[in-house]
């Protein structure tokens, strides 16, 4: 605000009959307003940071919508998400020309636009990567596409996410499935099934594109209005970006280890013995590869430390990346072993975990499944 766009009192014009004090009570009237003015523009009104907060850290851009702003919990999933790096030592710069979250939150920028639609943020996101050169990009857009063109959405989403590789060919871009939406589960489980085989073609292709199952993240219940999720939802949302995030060398700085590698607390060759557990087990298939999201449940009464899932992948399968546990081998007879911040599945509990695959027609799954040598009963 200047003072330019105040309104000005106009001083009376001094009547034939008034004594000479009145004028000047007026003068003296204007200029006190005129110097209260002069100050109000004097003083900024600050909505954003005179500066980019940054800790020195591995720049990364939260980008998408009112989910990625935080609508009903403003900093959104970005408040967990900041704390786990603190806690996991990672030193991370959040990018973007937003700005906003609770003091608890350590870097507020952000690039999430309320409202916006993937065609909104295809026109302005080659200015917005030239401006904060981010090393990794965390996308999670197309909620908004929900209410009108669905059909379109895929295609859409493929011409963003290759602008953006071909704009910032060096940034590992994590393209996440949106999350549940109440009244619409139908449309947004199309426009996610589309997702996969989006980010296997330019990952085949070279391009540093990474899958984010954030649907199963999350379900109904986490969300506080049917469309924006709730605390506890956003916490889901930090939490798969960050194991996410875990499985790629370098996205988050320091020395992230692939999924392949043994836990930091190797479990033994032999885990002991599970009294039962139940495996749910859910594929979803493209051209020439899936993911696999796999859901174990300890239904004994005694905690299970340390876990070895075993099961054998149809022919033709191989599997190319995976979260949540280590796999070996890529193919044939496999086995997923707990990494080191999951190695405890405490009675009726579970743990989530996952893959991506290649597949030469045959997308099955497999017929049986074991933990720690017994049998578990799938659903």
């Amino acid at each position: 605000m200047n003072s330019s766009t105040l309104d000005r009192p106009v001083p009376p014009s001094p009547a034939t009959s008034a004594t000479t004090s009145r004028p000047r009570r007026a003068r003296r009237r204007w200029a006190v307003l005129a110097a209260v003015a002069a100050m109000v523009a004097a003083v900024p009104i600050a909505t954003t940071p005179a500066s980019a907060e940054s800790n020195g850290g591995v720049r990364v851009m939260p980008l998408g919508d009112s989910i990625t702003d935080g609508f009903n919990v403003p900093g959104g999933y970005r408040i967990e998400l900041w704390q786990r790096f603190t806690t996991g030592g990672y030193r991370v710069d959040f990018v973007g020309s937003q700005f906003n979250g609770p003091a608890s939150l350590g870097d507020h920028d952000h690039q999430g636009h309320s409202g916006w639609t993937i065609a909104q943020i295809d026109a302005n996101v080659v200015n917005w990567l030239r401006a904060t050169n981010p090393r990794t990009v965390l996308l999670h857009i197309g909620t908004n596409d929900m209410y009108g063109d669905t059909s379109g959405a895929p295609g859409r989403l493929a011409a963003l996410v290759d602008k953006i590789t071909n704009n910032a060919p060096n940034a590992d871009v994590f393209v996440a499935t949106i999350v549940p939406k109440s009244g619409a589960d139908n449309q947004v489980r199309a426009y996610n099934a589309a997702i996969p085989g989006i980010v296997q073609t330019r990952a085949a292709a070279g391009k540093r594109v990474h899958l984010v199952d954030m649907y199963r993240a999350l379900t109904l219940s986490d969300l506080a209005d049917g469309v924006h999720p709730n605390a506890t939802g956003y916490r889901k949302m930090a939490a798969a970006w960050y194991d996410a995030l875990r499985t790629v060398p370098g996205s988050i700085g320091g020395d992230t280890p692939p999924t392949t590698t043994p836990p930091t607390t190797t479990p033994p060759t032999t885990p002991p013995a599970s009294d039962g557990c139940r495996v749910a087990y859910t594929v979803n298939a493209w051209n020439s590869g899936l993911t696999a999201s796999i859901s174990v449940t300890n239904t004994s009464s005694t905690p299970v430390n340390g876990w070895a899932l075993a099961f054998t992948l149809p022919s033709g399968q191989s599997i190319t990346s995976g979260w949540n546990a280590s796999f070996a081998p890529s193919s044939g007879a496999v086995t997923a072993r707990n990494v080191s911040y999951n190695a405890t599945i405490a009675p009726n509990t579970s743990v989530d975990v996952g893959f991506q695959a290649t597949h030469t027609g045959n997308a099955g799954r497999p017929s049986a499944f074991t933990l720690n040598g017994t049998a578990c009963t799938t659903v």
